[in-house]
């Protein structure tokens, strides 16, 4: 019943707050009363299939895993994109992101699909992106994301 019950804070709380780490998950749930260490916690969400997101303001976050039909062309196109860009860089409002041979198409895609609201269009050659991004300051928070996707 204690696990049930955490499980279910866990879910209340990360569509209430936008949780980036598990470190601020447990935080969050010390706040309500719940303690939880963190191997408990990473378990949680694992059973729960909690994913990280790239949220609309660029930030990762944990979400309720989505349906696996969603989640499989989600991940798929995510793999395509850590599997295909070989270097990034951004000039202005800019970023360029150079890939392998015939995969920028793709990894575009990726891209777009993510609905990243910084991300105003992008435009693919063969193996480059071009990455129209709102301002200059999206433009370089954008590369340091594309970093973390890249880890």
């Amino acid at each position: 019943m204690i696990k049930k019950n955490r499980q279910k804070e866990i879910l209340r709380v990360i569509q209430s707050v936008n949780i980036e780490t598990q470190h601020h998950l447990i935080e969050e749930l010390k706040k309500i009363g719940i303690a939880a260490t963190q191997a408990t916690l990473s378990r949680d969400i694992k059973e729960l299939q909690l994913v990280k997101e790239l949220s609309a303001d660029g930030e990762y976050r944990y979400v309720a895993g989505v349906k696996s039909s969603t989640r499989s062309h989600s991940t798929k196109l995510k793999t395509i994109f850590k599997e295909s860009v070989t270097s990034y860089e951004h000039a202005g409002n800019i970023v360029v992101v150079k890939t392998l041979p015939g995969l920028a198409p793709a990894a575009c895609s990726t891209l777009d699909s993510m609905g990243i609201d910084s991300l105003l269009g992008s435009i693919a050659g063969d193996d480059t992106g071009f990455l129209a991004m709102r301002d200059v300051e999206s433009a370089k928070k954008f590369c340091r994301e594309i970093e973390k996707m890249l880890d």
